[in-house]
């Protein structure tokens, strides 16, 4: 019994502190008063209103997409070749292949930011839309071939070796049996690395320039001039965007199965 009531406290104290942050944000969004505090000073929904009000968030939000969704499929292009490869033929040098596409996840996100904008957009004069791009997509790519591979790895090899011995060329194969195949690995590849690009924060701070952020930098940027509830309405509103999306990927794909 005292086991039992243990798990229970543990499970609870747990599930505090990872749902609790949530809530507090939620309660702090519904606040009716002018100031960002909790507990809230009354319920309203104003500052949900209010986020659609605000230019500089329509227009960051509209960024923030354009990257979330373009930079992840750059990443796919370059990714499910490069996870083809990898799973079908003996690629010399594979695991240094391996590590450096890895590298974006294992250098923390400040490091590859301020590396970026020291000695690849400051000495050669990229623009802050492009290397902003390039920064996504390089970020995004681990995902698309860690998922992508993965799937490759489950698909019975025999499959694509019988269309080849049929007349097959290679290109056509993989259009026609390989891909259909892993087309839930990829699809998981593409959620993932959309919701990790929309909410990219390190890199993107260092790549943003005036005229062109994205959400949370203008988030950032916001709080530093207003400190009213909207920024917790915002926040609140991604979280549930983000969460609506796992759900959907789990429940029509089964996310958990490639990841």
């Amino acid at each position: 019994m005292n086991s039992r009531l243990s798990t229970w406290i543990i499970l609870g104290l747990t599930l505090t502190f990872l749902i609790g942050p949530f809530l507090i944000i939620i309660a702090a969004a519904l606040s009716a008063g002018n100031n960002l505090a909790f507990p809230p000073q009354g319920l309203s929904l104003k500052w949900f209103i209010k986020v659609f009000e605000v230019e500089s968030f329509r227009a960051s939000f509209g960024v923030s997409m354009f990257l979330a969704i373009f930079g992840t499929l750059a990443a796919l292009v370059l990714g499910v070749p490069a996870a083809y490869a990898m799973t079908r033929f003996k690629v010399p040098g594979a695991e240094t292949v391996k590590l450096i596409v890895s590298s974006p996840i294992i250098v923390p996100g400040i490091i590859v930011g301020l590396a970026l904008l020291q000695y690849f957009v400051i000495p050669l004069g990229v623009g802050i839309g492009l290397a902003l791009f390039l920064a996504h997509t390089a970020l995004i790519l681990p995902y698309a071939v860690r998922v992508v591979s993965a799937s490759m790895e489950n698909l019975r090899v025999d499959m694509e070796e019988a269309a080849l011995m049929l007349g097959c060329t290679r290109f056509g194969a993989f259009r026609r049996i390989v891909l259909p195949n892993i087309r839930g690995g990829v699809l998981a590849a593409f959620i993932l690395g959309f919701v990790t690009s929309f909410n990219q924060v390190p890199v993107s701070l260092f790549l943003s320039g005036p005229g062109l952020r994205t959400l949370p930098i203008d988030m950032i940027a916001y709080m530093e001039i207003n400190y009213d509830p909207s920024v917790a309405a915002l926040s609140a509103l991604l979280a549930f965007m983000s969460i609506g999306i796992v759900f959907a990927a789990e429940r029509f794909i089964g996310l958990s199965r490639y990841v």
